[in-house]
Order: C-alpha cells, then structure tokens, then sequence
C-alpha cells in the first residue's frame, strides 16, 4: 500500500516552504523515522522523516519547489523491498555525478543538486572542498564559500597570438567574474526583517566601554569547579544575560515594544542570544532568564547553539523574545551598531576584548576593555533612559558581585 508522504505544520504562520534535498532517490529503500528531505522555510530547515518503512516510490515535488503545508510531495510502498543490483546492472548515469569529479573519499556521498550544479558549471575539485553539511556533506554554501576564495579553476587561456600584450592575458587560475546565487528562503527573510526595522523603528545607538578584568578574574577563579558541578563552561554570556536582565528591571521601556497605538510592557525577560551556523545567524531565546541561575542559562546557551550547529534550531526556539544579544567580539569586531530585531525595542551589542592603556585612579594602567553599543527605538526609548541602562550593565560587569545581590 501507497503511504503518502505530506509537508507537516511547520509553526506559526510558517505556510510555505522550499525543497532544498531530497536524501532518497526513487526506488530507494527507507526506513521508518530515516530523513527523506529537506524543506527550507523563511526561518529554519526541516527534516521530513519517513512515515514508514518500505520503498520510495515516488517523488512528486523536486528540489526547488515551493511547497505548503499538507501538500504530497512522494509516497513510500509500504513493506515493499528494493531491488538488488545485479552484476549486470547498468552502471549509474553521467548525469549523476559531477562532470569533473574525482575520488572525494565519501563513499555514495549524494550532492544537493544546488551544490553539483556549481561544481560541473565550474569545473571544481571536490576533494579540496571542505563539507559542512549533515554527515561532512558538501552544500551549496560550501562551494560559493570554496570559489570566493578563489578555488575555482577556470578553462586554460588559449595561447595569446603574438600582436596581443601581455597585459591583457587573463590568467589561467582566474575564476568566473559573478557567480550567481539564488537567495535562500532564511536569507530573503532577514533581508526583509532588517529593511522593516529600518523603516519602522527609530534606531539609536549609544555606546560604552567597560573594563573585563573583574569578570575575567572571576571566571579565571572558578572557571574549573563551575564545569566540574555543573558541567558546562562559564563563559561571558550568563554573565552578561543576567546583567542584562537586572538592567531592563530598572529600565522597562527597553525590555517593551509598541503595539499599535499601544506601548506593551513584559513582565517576563525572554533573551535572544545570537548564535552563527551553518545558514546564517539565527536568534533562539533563553526563556525566562530572570529565572534561572548562572549555571541554567550557560545550559540553556548550549543547547541552544547545538541545535543551531546541527541545523535542529525550531521556530518555537526562536520566537517571542524581549531582548536580544549580539557578540560580534567573536568574530573579532571591535565596534558595530547592531540593529532591531522587531517587534523588540532593544539590543546590544558585545564586542572584542583588547587591552588599552586606561586611566584608573590618575594612574595609565593596561586592562582589558571592551566597547558596549546598545540599539534602541527611540520611540518609546528616551536617550537618557539608553544610557543610563548601559551604565547599568558597565557597573554589574565591572563589579559583578553586584549580581549576586542584586543591587
């Protein structure tokens, strides 16, 4: 019997989606719960499992194609057995594999079609490209990454007649002038969402600088016993979550957001923590972060950032923020002015820790400093109120006992 393969609900007001794999071909055994695709929405990637085990039968819907929730894009023959290849078998079509592919050292490794296409256009060897898709497979990402980095190897120059300088002769290492590549759904999405910040919210930005070494020096102290309990690192991130969460206490206008006509204050501090993976920067939420203790939110950062790694992020991890955190320090900024993520009135901005030469107490001493920059909209968000919640945070990092007490 025919088991029809369907798009499930995908959140709220998610209705739509990309088919951006299939991991099955037609024909292909599967097995219950084994991943037959991958759809990619406006916000994260989904894994479509099988709905039983048996035969692929058939693949209505191809890479590429927009799909909605409910739509059948296969079905699986249920119990049925794949046939057997046999020694007279027919050796697998050219068209399956890259034109100019050679030993990859993956063994049956299946390429996204987005991915071969590149490769074959370009002419590109596979082994030199480094995957980091599910299982070590090379994406689409993977190979513009590849070619930008000039790995491209384009055809050899014809030999230049003798009336032409040697000037103009393009280079036989020189890759393709453009590469062209379609936006992703996630892409399209945060491109939208920064033009409407852009245009709906009046963006501020204050900055402030605070000096790590008190915070450095306690993490240092007790770093080891803080994994060793609680089995997780102590990083800066909890203690900036927390110093955040005292903050918007005091200053609640940044911690709301404007509903209509309506300014909504939240009684609940849901922090947004920035996170890089392998599609982009997504945003999942620590929930109730006032709540929960030092050791808690480094847990909850964790889990989080795994799941944003291994490309399981949910788009019930990543909705209903307050407030968000941006650490470009580790990709080594030293200054940005980090932008809204609406409906929120606020976000900061962490950056790099570099040792300046500082004046404390009338002496120049050398600490390590790092530059704090808070977005703000400016519409419920006084510049006094701005201020003062960075000071507020500079004074509980700088003296981050403050947090244990709470004052």
């Amino acid at each position: 019997m025919a088991i029809e393969i369907k798009v499930p609900e995908m959140g709220e007001s998610v209705t739509e989606a990309t088919i951006s794999a299939w991991t099955k071909k037609e024909g292909d055994a599967v097995k219950v719960d084994e991943v037959l695709a991958i759809l990619e929405t406006d916000k994260v990637s989904l894994e479509i499992p099988a709905p039983t085990s048996g035969v692929l039968k058939s693949i209505t819907k191809k890479v590429g194609d927009v799909v909605h929730v409910r739509d059948i894009i296969g079905a699986i023959e249920e119990g049925a057995v794949a046939s057997a290849p046999t020694s007279s078998s027919a050796p697998t079509p050219k068209a399956e594999t890259p034109a100019a592919q050679p030993n990859t050292g993956k063994v049956n490794e299946e390429l996204p079609p987005a991915a071969r296409k590149l490769i074959e256009e370009n002419k590109l060897d596979i082994s030199k490209i480094t995957g980091t898709g599910r299982n070590g497979q090379i994406t689409k990402e993977d190979v513009v990454l590849f070619m930008e980095k000039g790995g491209a190897s384009a055809p050899k120059a014809a030999t230049p007649s003798p009336e032409i300088p040697k000037a103009v002769v393009v280079s036989a290492n020189a890759g393709p002038r453009e590469t062209v590549v379609p936006m992703s759904k996630l892409r399209q999405t945060i491109a939208n969402r920064l033009v409407q910040a852009q245009h709906t919210a009046a963006i501020l930005t204050t900055f402030n600088e605070v000096d790590m070494s008190p915070i450095m020096e306690l993490r240092n102290k007790y770093k080891d016993k803080f994994k060793e309990t609680h089995g997780v690192g102590l990083g800066f991130m909890s203690l900036f979550t927390k110093a955040v969460v005292a903050a918007l206490k005091a200053y609640p206008a940044i911690n709301a957001e404007i509903r209509g006509t309506d300014i909504v204050y939240k009684n609940f501090y849901d922090i947004g923590v920035a996170v890089g993976g392998p599609k982009g920067l997504v945003v999942p939420i620590v929930r109730n972060a006032d709540l929960l203790s030092f050791a808690g939110v480094e847990q909850e950062i964790a889990r989080l950032a795994g799941k944003v790694k291994d490309g399981k992020i949910s788009l019930e991890d990543m909705e209903g923020g307050t407030f968000s955190i941006s650490n470009g320090g580790v990709y080594g900024s030293m200054m940005s002015t980090p932008i809204l993520n609406p409906p929120q009135s606020g976000i900061l901005g962490m950056h790099n820790i570099v040792k300046r030469a500082v004046v404390v107490n009338d002496q120049i001493v050398i600490r390590p400093m790092m530059y704090l920059a808070l977005s703000y909209d400016h519409r419920i968000v006084d510049g006094k109120e701005a201020v003062q919640f960075l000071v507020k945070i500079k004074e509980m990092v700088e003296d981050p006992t403050r947090l244990l007490f709470e004052v």
